[in-house]
């Protein structure tokens, strides 16, 4: 195999497949990067969960495939190296060389036999949006993923399609975030959890473009691709929450507010959250007015957002960061807070009576 291309072609392929690699793994060409050279060049990272891979246009001398050393390594030295063109050769042997300018690296790469495979798309299926509007979806619900490994199906979010409306939703137990947008394609209603890991690499590979990205189902997996990228992960399996019957419907207050002025007070009585005790931030719903007041071992805060509305002199607690997140992500400058009880849960949805997103925050507990 040999075939020379732009340094940072390669460069850009190799850093987007090494998400993909595995770091440590009894099968040690999974440590590598998979590169196959035709008609093009394709670089590719596999884990056996989740899969990447790039195509990049080079000229290729002769046609091939190796596992080339481990994708940490081959990163580096894409970094390091000169800008120009760069020559990979594969020999025989599977001694291989990297070239570039006066720079070059020699060493030993593994035959691709010893690369598993990975599951194949068709995408006759798949459904269509764009990349940046999927990277945005994905930015605005990929907070409330757990992190909590004994609960395995709450570490990904919930993708439902429906009538050509696609639904994401991410819960932890303390949290809710939910955003609906349109698609097309020809994709039939589905139900299937994508890790969190893997939407975080599907949106920093997302252009911030109108360039539309194809998602399509397997039976196990599911595969996004952007243009020369593609990722492929394995779906996880699992009862999801069943947000519909979780998320309340009526509520005794509903206030307007402006999503930045509710963020700026929230940022500014955290400031004394002591995070050791896990201090709450206590909100009160009044007449046109939402108190916030925090008070711990560092010192007390308080500060006011106006709104439309009359909470009747609610109180509710919150975790002061997951409120902050929910407030951070909401797409809307107006919202609508959405409140029943102390001890019931505190709903943010679009003040236009849309029902694009919906975030829910569980109250905590506040000493008298």
């Amino acid at each position: 195999m040999k075939f020379t291309c732009e340094k940072h072609i390669l460069q850009a392929a190799v850093n987007a497949a090494s998400r993909a690699a595995s770091a440590r793994s009894s099968i040690p060409a999974l440590e590598g990067l998979l590169i196959q050279a035709g008609s093009g060049v394709r670089v590719t990272g596999y884990d056996l969960r989740k899969g990447i891979y790039q195509n990049i246009e080079a000229e290729v001398e002769q046609s091939g495939e190796a596992v080339v050393m481990t994708a940490k390594l081959l990163g580096e030295m894409m970094r390091v190296l000169p800008d120009g063109m760069v020559t990979v050769e594969v020999g025989e042997n599977g001694k291989t060389s990297i070239k570039c300018g006066m720079s070059e690296y020699s060493f030993m790469s593994l035959p691709a036999s010893d690369y598993p495979e990975l599951p194949e798309s068709d995408y006759a299926n798949a459904i269509t949006l764009e990349q940046q509007k999927l990277s945005e979806i994905i930015d605005e619900t990929i907070f409330a993923v757990s992190v909590n490994e004994s609960r395995p199906v709450y570490m990904g979010s919930l993708f439902e399609l429906e009538g050509g409306r696609l639904t994401v939703v991410s819960v932890d137990g303390y949290r809710l975030a939910l955003r609906r947008e349109e698609v097309s394609g020809s994709g039939e209603n589905a139900r299937f959890i994508v890790p969190g890991s893997v939407l975080q690499d599907v949106s920093r590979l997302c252009a911030k473009s109108e360039d539309p990205v194809m998602i399509d189902l397997a039976e196990r997996h599911v595969s996004f691709s952007m243009g020369g990228t593609v990722v492929i992960s394995r779906l996880l399996e699992g009862d999801f929450l069943n947000y519909r019957k979780t998320i309340p419907e009526n509520f005794r207050c509903r206030l307007g507010v402006q999503r930045a002025d509710m963020l700026s007070a929230t940022d500014r009585v955290s400031l004394v959250v002591d995070e050791t005790v896990k201090s709450p931030i206590r909100l009160t719903f009044g007449d046109g007015v939402i108190d916030f007041v925090c008070s711990t071992s560092l010192g007390a805060a308080r500060d006011v957002c106006m709104c439309s509305g009359d909470g009747g002199g609610t109180e509710i607690g919150f975790n002061g960061r997951y409120l902050r997140d929910a407030l951070r992500a909401a797409p809307a400058e107006e919202l609508s807070v959405c409140i029943n009880t102390g001890s019931s849960p505190c709903v943010m949805v679009p003040a236009d009576g849309s029902d694009s997103f919906v975030y829910m925050v569980l109250p905590v507990r506040l000493a008298k």
